[in-house]
């Protein structure tokens, strides 16, 4: 099966709702309850967040269109860089070296100039098949 990544326009968001929010509510509970993390948002902060096109909706269609799985994105914007932050990211079998290489051109659309993610050690095996090199651990505290 070959996929294409696609942006989904903020205005067509509402529309595709029902098709990809199993795909990131998997990615919050997978990644978040499952290991008793608090992300700070839940999935309908997610959806407004991309309704109101604070971040970027992705998906990953077949030859038919049909959805695989989805991904959110965040941008975070630095003096000398701007990074775009995966958020959420859901679905089987949708990152490969290829699917990579699709979503790399569509940040860079978007004025991205670095791609990153956290995740959890399954997630970093994955990512760093396709180029991801891990650069640091995140450690928190609630206070």
């Amino acid at each position: 099966m070959i996929l294409k990544i696609q942006p989904v326009d903020v205005n067509y968001i509402s529309q595709i709702w029902h098709l990809v929010e199993q795909y990131l509510v998997d990615s919050l509970t997978e990644g978040a309850e499952k290991q008793n993390i608090d992300p700070g948002y839940n999935i309908h902060h997610v959806q407004g967040f991309l309704t109101a096109g604070q971040w970027l909706l992705l998906v990953a269609v077949d030859e038919d269109n049909k959805i695989h799985g989805a991904m959110s994105v965040s941008f975070i914007n630095y003096p000398t860089t701007r990074v775009a932050f995966i958020t959420l990211t859901g679905g089987k079998l949708v990152l490969n070296k290829e699917t990579f290489r699709q979503l790399k051109e569509i940040l860079r659309q978007r004025g991205a100039t670095k791609v990153q993610a956290h995740g959890r050690e399954s997630m970093v095996r994955l990512l760093e098949r396709t180029g991801f090199k891990s650069q640091t651990t995140l450690l928190e505290a609630n206070l």
